[in-house]
């Protein structure tokens, strides 16, 4: 297996890609390429029908999957506010990958068996496959999509994220092979020799204490440790620093310990989702995530400084597990409210994961919304960098 990046911040679409392509060659010679995945600025808006036909002239093997950015990441430089392309190639020998484009009433209904989502990506049922998943925003249910993947590949990796750049329906370009499509969703599907590790930042740090939901009915919670949410919520808050009061009033977060049975839940053990409103008759908080009773929760906070220590957090936890392969690379799926509008610095998060993890070959672009696995389920995320590493098995 091998990787290889390349970015580009030619105004010129031709140029970009031509750019592109010399420096993979450079780097990688003349080995065939299995997988190509680009990333293209909004800025290039004009020329997304062109696109697959120009990476072809340089990239002619392979399955090609990619969409449009409001920011690309490639070699391990993040192009924000400016032209950008970036394009990740790579060779996977004894790996099977699969594209697949859908459309949301395409997608089997909720009660359907494993089979017909694995019909939708052309796996075969013993195949353990893993995906890479780039979505529509306007026109696509990414929660019914990852629901139903989850369903049938329940030992697989998910991982991706929302197209960016386009400020109306079809105003987004999803690449798959020869084609541009303009809603749904496309991706790819891989399996044999490989597997792919995850990691989510989600940015944000626990306040208070950890309650036990005790009522709630869906995503309406109306008790906290059978006491009214917003009374907590104002408890809470009384009992913070100056500095994290200052946070709470930007906004304030709920998260969900995902493992039922870990009693101290830590940063990176909660599925984080906004408090989009509260009722001060009934005390209730309106969630953007269902709830069940019994759930423990904990609200949260966000700011740069967060983000950045949950992020080295996650880097290290993950770099600790063992030797990172030499024959990986990595797709990075990170939210547009980052980056320099969160830090004010650029390359804050890749250059981070270069420090603690490797300095392996990384590309990916700011989204409308990432995906990626909390908690050995698969969900849509706001204000998250999610990472897909990619290895041999063996």
């Amino acid at each position: 297996m091998r990787w290889c990046s390349a970015v580009s911040e030619s105004s010129s679409l031709d140029s970009a890609i031509v750019e592109c392509g010399q420096a993979m060659r450079d780097e990688m010679g003349h080995v065939d390429t299995d997988l190509v995945v680009v990333f293209v600025s909004q800025h290039h808006a004009s020329g997304f029908d062109r696109v697959p036909e120009l990476v072809r002239k340089e990239f002619p093997h392979g399955a090609l999957v990619g969409c449009s950015a409001g920011g690309v990441i490639g070699a391990g430089q993040e192009v924000e506010h400016r032209p950008g392309m970036a394009i990740a190639a790579a060779h996977l020998p004894d790996v099977n990958v699969a594209p697949f484009r859908a459309e949301t009433s395409e997608l089997p209904d909720a009660d359907a068996p494993p089979d017909r989502w694995k019909e939708l990506f052309h796996t075969q049922s013993h195949d353990e496959a893993h995906f890479v998943l780039l979505v529509d925003p306007f026109s696509f249910d990414p929660e019914q999509f990852v629901m139903g993947l989850d369903f049938a590949y329940p030992s697989s990796s998910k991982i991706g994220g929302m197209a960016s750049g386009g400020q109306r329906p079809g105003g987004n370009a999803l690449f798959l092979d020869d084609e541009v499509y303009r809603s749904g969703a496309v991706g790819v599907a891989l399996s044999g020799n490989v597997t792919v590790d995850t990691i989510v930042a989600q940015g944000c740090r626990p306040i208070g204490r950890p309650m036990q939901v005790t009522s709630v009915n869906r995503n309406l919670l109306t008790g906290l440790d059978d006491e009214k949410p917003i009374e907590v919520l104002q408890r809470t808050y009384s009992g913070l620093t100056a500095s994290d009061q200052r946070l709470a009033q930007q906004a304030v977060f709920l998260g969900i310990a995902m493992d039922p049975m870990n009693e101290t839940p830590q940063l990176g053990d909660f599925l984080v989702r906004n408090i989009v409103g509260g009722d001060h008759a009934t005390g209730a908080l309106s969630v953007s995530e269902v709830l069940r009773e019994g759930q423990t929760v904990q609200f949260h906070v966000r700011d740069a400084a967060t983000s950045a220590h949950d992020l080295d957090h996650m880097l290290t936890t993950y770099s600790a597990r063992g030797p990172i392969y030499e024959e990986t690379g990595a797709l990075l799926f990170s939210c547009l409210g980052r980056g320099e509008y969160l830090y004010g610095q650029p390359d804050h998060d890749t250059q981070m994961f270069r420090d603690k993890v490797s300095p392996m070959p990384l590309t990916g672009f700011f989204c409308n919304g990432e995906i990626g696995p909390v908690g050995g389920s698969t969900f849509l995320h706001s204000y998250t960098s999610s990472f897909g590493i990619f290895r041999p098995k063996h």
